[in-house]
């Protein structure tokens, strides 16, 4: 175990090695290289995990410092990683479905030109991403943090001659931007206070009183800006539906199970500041909960199969935050590890239907596809069972556990917020899983003729996934199944500040997911009968109600909006000041200095002639000078 500050090593040498040496090296190599490094991550990630079982909650976190980084006068921030249970968690979940991730890359972009450059950013995001949830303080985890915001950027115009894909990348990379900034200045007020960015330290501090209750506020919401960027929240969520631009196994394990949940993994390590802000808190449950609903509307009238997926991971994160927001900081990070399971198999399965239709994404162009596609169907299936919330699937209980403490911290509003979610999520996906699989094909001639399900090295992930979105919920009972019943909870105590989570009744819990359950089922039947029973019904619901679906269709114009208030003022601003400041002042005054010596130098070519007789004749006249100055 105490070599667990190796796990980010072996990712980030190999995109090192595919970096230098990859235009030389055999592809077949690149694919072994590039896939075991992450095992090996993998591999060390669950011994760590098993050796913190033995470890007892005084001698945690386990800390490795490698040597000081950085020391200037009284600030010191060392190059040093801890784990704990949240650390080991996250390690767990980047590598294992990041391995799963990087196999399934190998099929799906094994004819693509730029192979090995892809599987170079997959290892260096993979190796960021470990950074940031391992470091041992604020300053290493800010690197890891830009990083897989660099490679996001990298991996979202990965096919940069589309001209789409390069806005993208620019897009997300913009916006986090907005969101580091802020992130940056609560990191500058934090050290203000306590003069480290050691999480160790900053707890200590805030547990010796050293932060007054405003200027925990204020450093909070500072760190959440940036997590409403990195983690696509309301109002910097615009990003993440254009990132769908890149590979679709980016879009799964950037855009849906590791990246964007860097904000909620923040937010849990932050805990204590959180909860002694209390006005911080309310602020990460409202903001999760209004962007829980908003995404998910949007979601409702979609085409393209991956834009669905990703206000669906919009949705989802919103629900984490309204577990940290509510104090059940460790129900927040269940959802988020059970999340990474169905969501990115959600979208590598919808990968295979790409992969099988030649790069199809509209869902009104799909149909009937059950039958062709044997293995990507049944694992699509239960991806969308568990991401509904139906019992005896992961995403029923980690999503009843933050629906539970939000009515128990009777934070009501967000209860309803959440359990509406509920009802539309289950709506949007088996709207995608009946316009996708079932009724009438609407297949285009070219891509009827090549269907085909995907090779193994696609499949084999899938079923992987779709086993552990089935199984993984399990490691978080509800409480009505007796105390000891939540073992995830149970290891995460260490880390979560103890006195957050409330408790109901036997009776009240029940009742609870019971509602939980019918709004998921409620959610299922409608999609059912919109879609397969009475298909005419969307067409009528849209002519009753035009205005409304094309407000939800056009994302409610957000982007317009955000265009027409900052993008264009921007950049015509922006022209203004170049064509008559820049050109005129800055350009002017570096010309008009080129043009000075230019002309100087002209004046004294002339007596830089070259000629000896010349410079006899200037030496003469300086001896005549010389000597009348000194005879009068």
């Amino acid at each position: 175990m105490e070599m667990f500050w190796l796990i980010p090593l072996f990712p980030g040498a190999s995109a090192l090695i595919l970096a230098v040496f990859g235009k030389w090296l055999p592809k077949k190599y690149v694919s072994w290289q590039a896939c075991l490094s992450v095992l090996a991550s993998f591999g060390l990630s669950l011994v760590s995990f098993f050796g913190l079982l033995r470890v007892s909650a005084g001698s945690l976190p386990v800390i490795k410092t490698l040597f000081s980084w950085v020391a200037a006068g009284s600030f010191n921030a060392d190059l040093s990683f801890q784990l704990d249970p949240l650390s080991s968690i996250m390690t767990l979940v980047v590598t294992g479905v990041g391995f799963l991730i990087h196999v399934y890359s190998v099929g799906y972009m094994a004819h693509d030109n730029g192979y090995k450059r892809y599987f170079t950013y997959l290892n260096l995001f993979t190796f960021a991403m470990l950074i940031l949830v391992t470091g041992a303080n604020l300053v290493l985890m800010f690197v890891g943090w830009e990083g897989v915001g660099l490679c996001s950027y990298l991996l979202i115009g990965f096919w940069f001659e589309k001209h789409s894909a390069a806005n993208a990348g620019k897009k997300a990379f913009i916006v986090n931007r907005i969101g580091d900034a802020a992130f940056i200045l609560g990191i500058f007020f934090i050290f203000l206070v306590v003069g480290s960015g050691d999480f160790r330290a900053i707890n200590g501090a805030i547990e010796g009183g050293a932060f007054t209750q405003g200027m925990a506020t204020l450093a909070a919401l500072l760190l959440f800006a940036g997590a409403t960027g990195k983690s696509a929240q309301i109002p910097l969520y615009v990003w993440l539906p254009d990132a769908m631009e890149g590979p679709t196994p980016v879009s799964a394990l950037i855009h849906a199970a590791t990246m964007v949940t860097a904000g909620v993994y923040m937010v849990a390590r932050m805990n204590l500041l959180f909860s002694l802000s209390g006005a911080a808190g309310q602020v990460v449950g409202l903001v999760g909960g209004l962007t829980a609903i908003f995404a998910a509307t949007m979601a409702l009238t979609q085409n393209d199969i991956k834009r669905v997926l990703a206000y669906s991971t919009i949705s989802q994160i919103g629900y984490m935050f309204i577990g940290c927001g509510v104090g059940a900081y460790s129900a927040g990070i269940f959802h988020l590890y059970t999340h990474a399971f169905f969501k990115s198999l959600l979208f590598l399965a919808a990968g295979s239907v790409m992969h099988a239709l030649s790069g199809e994404l509209d869902m009104r162009k799909m149909g009937g596809l059950r039958k062709y596609l044997p293995l990507t169907y049944p694992t699509f299936l239960v991806g969308a069972i568990a991401i509904a919330g139906v019992p005896f699937l992961s995403g029923f209980f980690s999503k009843d556990a933050i629906l539970t403490q939000a009515f128990a911290q009777g934070r009501y509003f967000l209860w309803a917020l959440g359990l509406m979610g509920a009802v539309l999520t289950a709506f949007y996906m088996f709207r995608l899983v009946f316009l996708t699989f079932f009724g009438e094909e609407r297949l285009d001639s070219h891509a009827k003729e090549h269907l085909h399900e995907s090779p193994r090295v696609m499949t084999i992930p899938l079923v992987i996934l779709a086993f552990f979105s089935v199984v993984a919920g399990y490691a978080g009972l509800p409480v009505v199944l007796g105390e000891k019943a939540n073992l995830f909870d149970r290891f995460l105590e260490p880390v979560i500040h103890p006195g957050h989570e409330g408790h109901l009744s036997i009776g009240s819990e029940w009742l609870l997911i019971l509602a939980s359950v019918a709004v998921a089922l409620c959610g299922i039947y409608i999609a059912y009968v919109f879609y397969l029973k009475s298909p005419r019904t969307p067409h009528r619901v849209v002519a009753r109600f035009p205005a409304i679906y094309r407000l939800l269709y056009n994302k409610y114009y957000v982007d317009e909006i955000y265009n027409a208030a900052f993008v264009k003022p921007m950049v015509n601003g922006s022209r203004a000041v170049y064509d008559t400041f820049d050109l005129k002042v800055i350009d002017g005054t570096i010309n008009g200095t080129a043009a000075a010596t230019g002309f100087a130098g002209k004046a004294l070519s002339f007596i830089q002639s070259g000629l000896v007789k010349d410079y006899a004749l200037v030496i003469l006249l300086g001896v005549v000078i010389f000597l009348g100055y000194l005879l009068f």
